[in-house]
């Protein structure tokens, strides 16, 4: 019971954050080794030929393996993206986005996940694997707003 309440104070503090709110992304999920996490199509997201910019969807599925490892870590580890590589297979223009995360491999010291960003018609939109770094205790979340 402790580690969902945890979970769910992580989500809470990940949704009420700036980077969050301005991408719009929304934690929906966060359960052993997963997550899932929304980002609604918004203009603001847009390049100049008027799709989502790689970056916004870069920064979905990099949060979404965050989400995942947390629920694997201790709450006062640090983790940190080291590299992650990503394949986009179609534009977005419309709709919401989510980024689903498992965590494939978790280490002592690093941890890699796997995500898929689909739109809301379950089409395959990119496809990542990041790497991260795990760092021992000394970690605090922050408050809620």
């Amino acid at each position: 019971m402790e580690k969902e309440r945890f979970l769910e104070q992580v989500r809470k503090v990940a949704n009420h954050s700036p980077y969050y709110q301005l991408l719009g992304m929304e934690v929906i999920e966060i359960k052993e080794g997963e997550s899932k996490i929304q980002m609604p199509f918004k203009q603001g997201l847009t390049h100049p030929y008027g799709i989502v910019h790689g970056g916004a969807i870069a920064s979905l599925a990099d949060s979404s393996v965050a989400m995942a490892l947390i629920s694997l870590v201790e709450p006062k580890d640090r983790i940190t993206t080291i590299e992650f590589k990503i394949n986009f297979f179609a534009p977005v223009s419309q709709g919401d986005l989510e980024a689903h995360a498992k965590i494939i491999h978790k280490g002592s010291k690093t941890a890699v996940g796997d995500v898929e960003v689909k739109n809301e018609k379950g089409k395959l939109i990119a496809k990542v694997i990041a790497t991260y770094s795990i760092k021992r205790g000394g970690f605090k979340i922050g408050p809620l707003p």
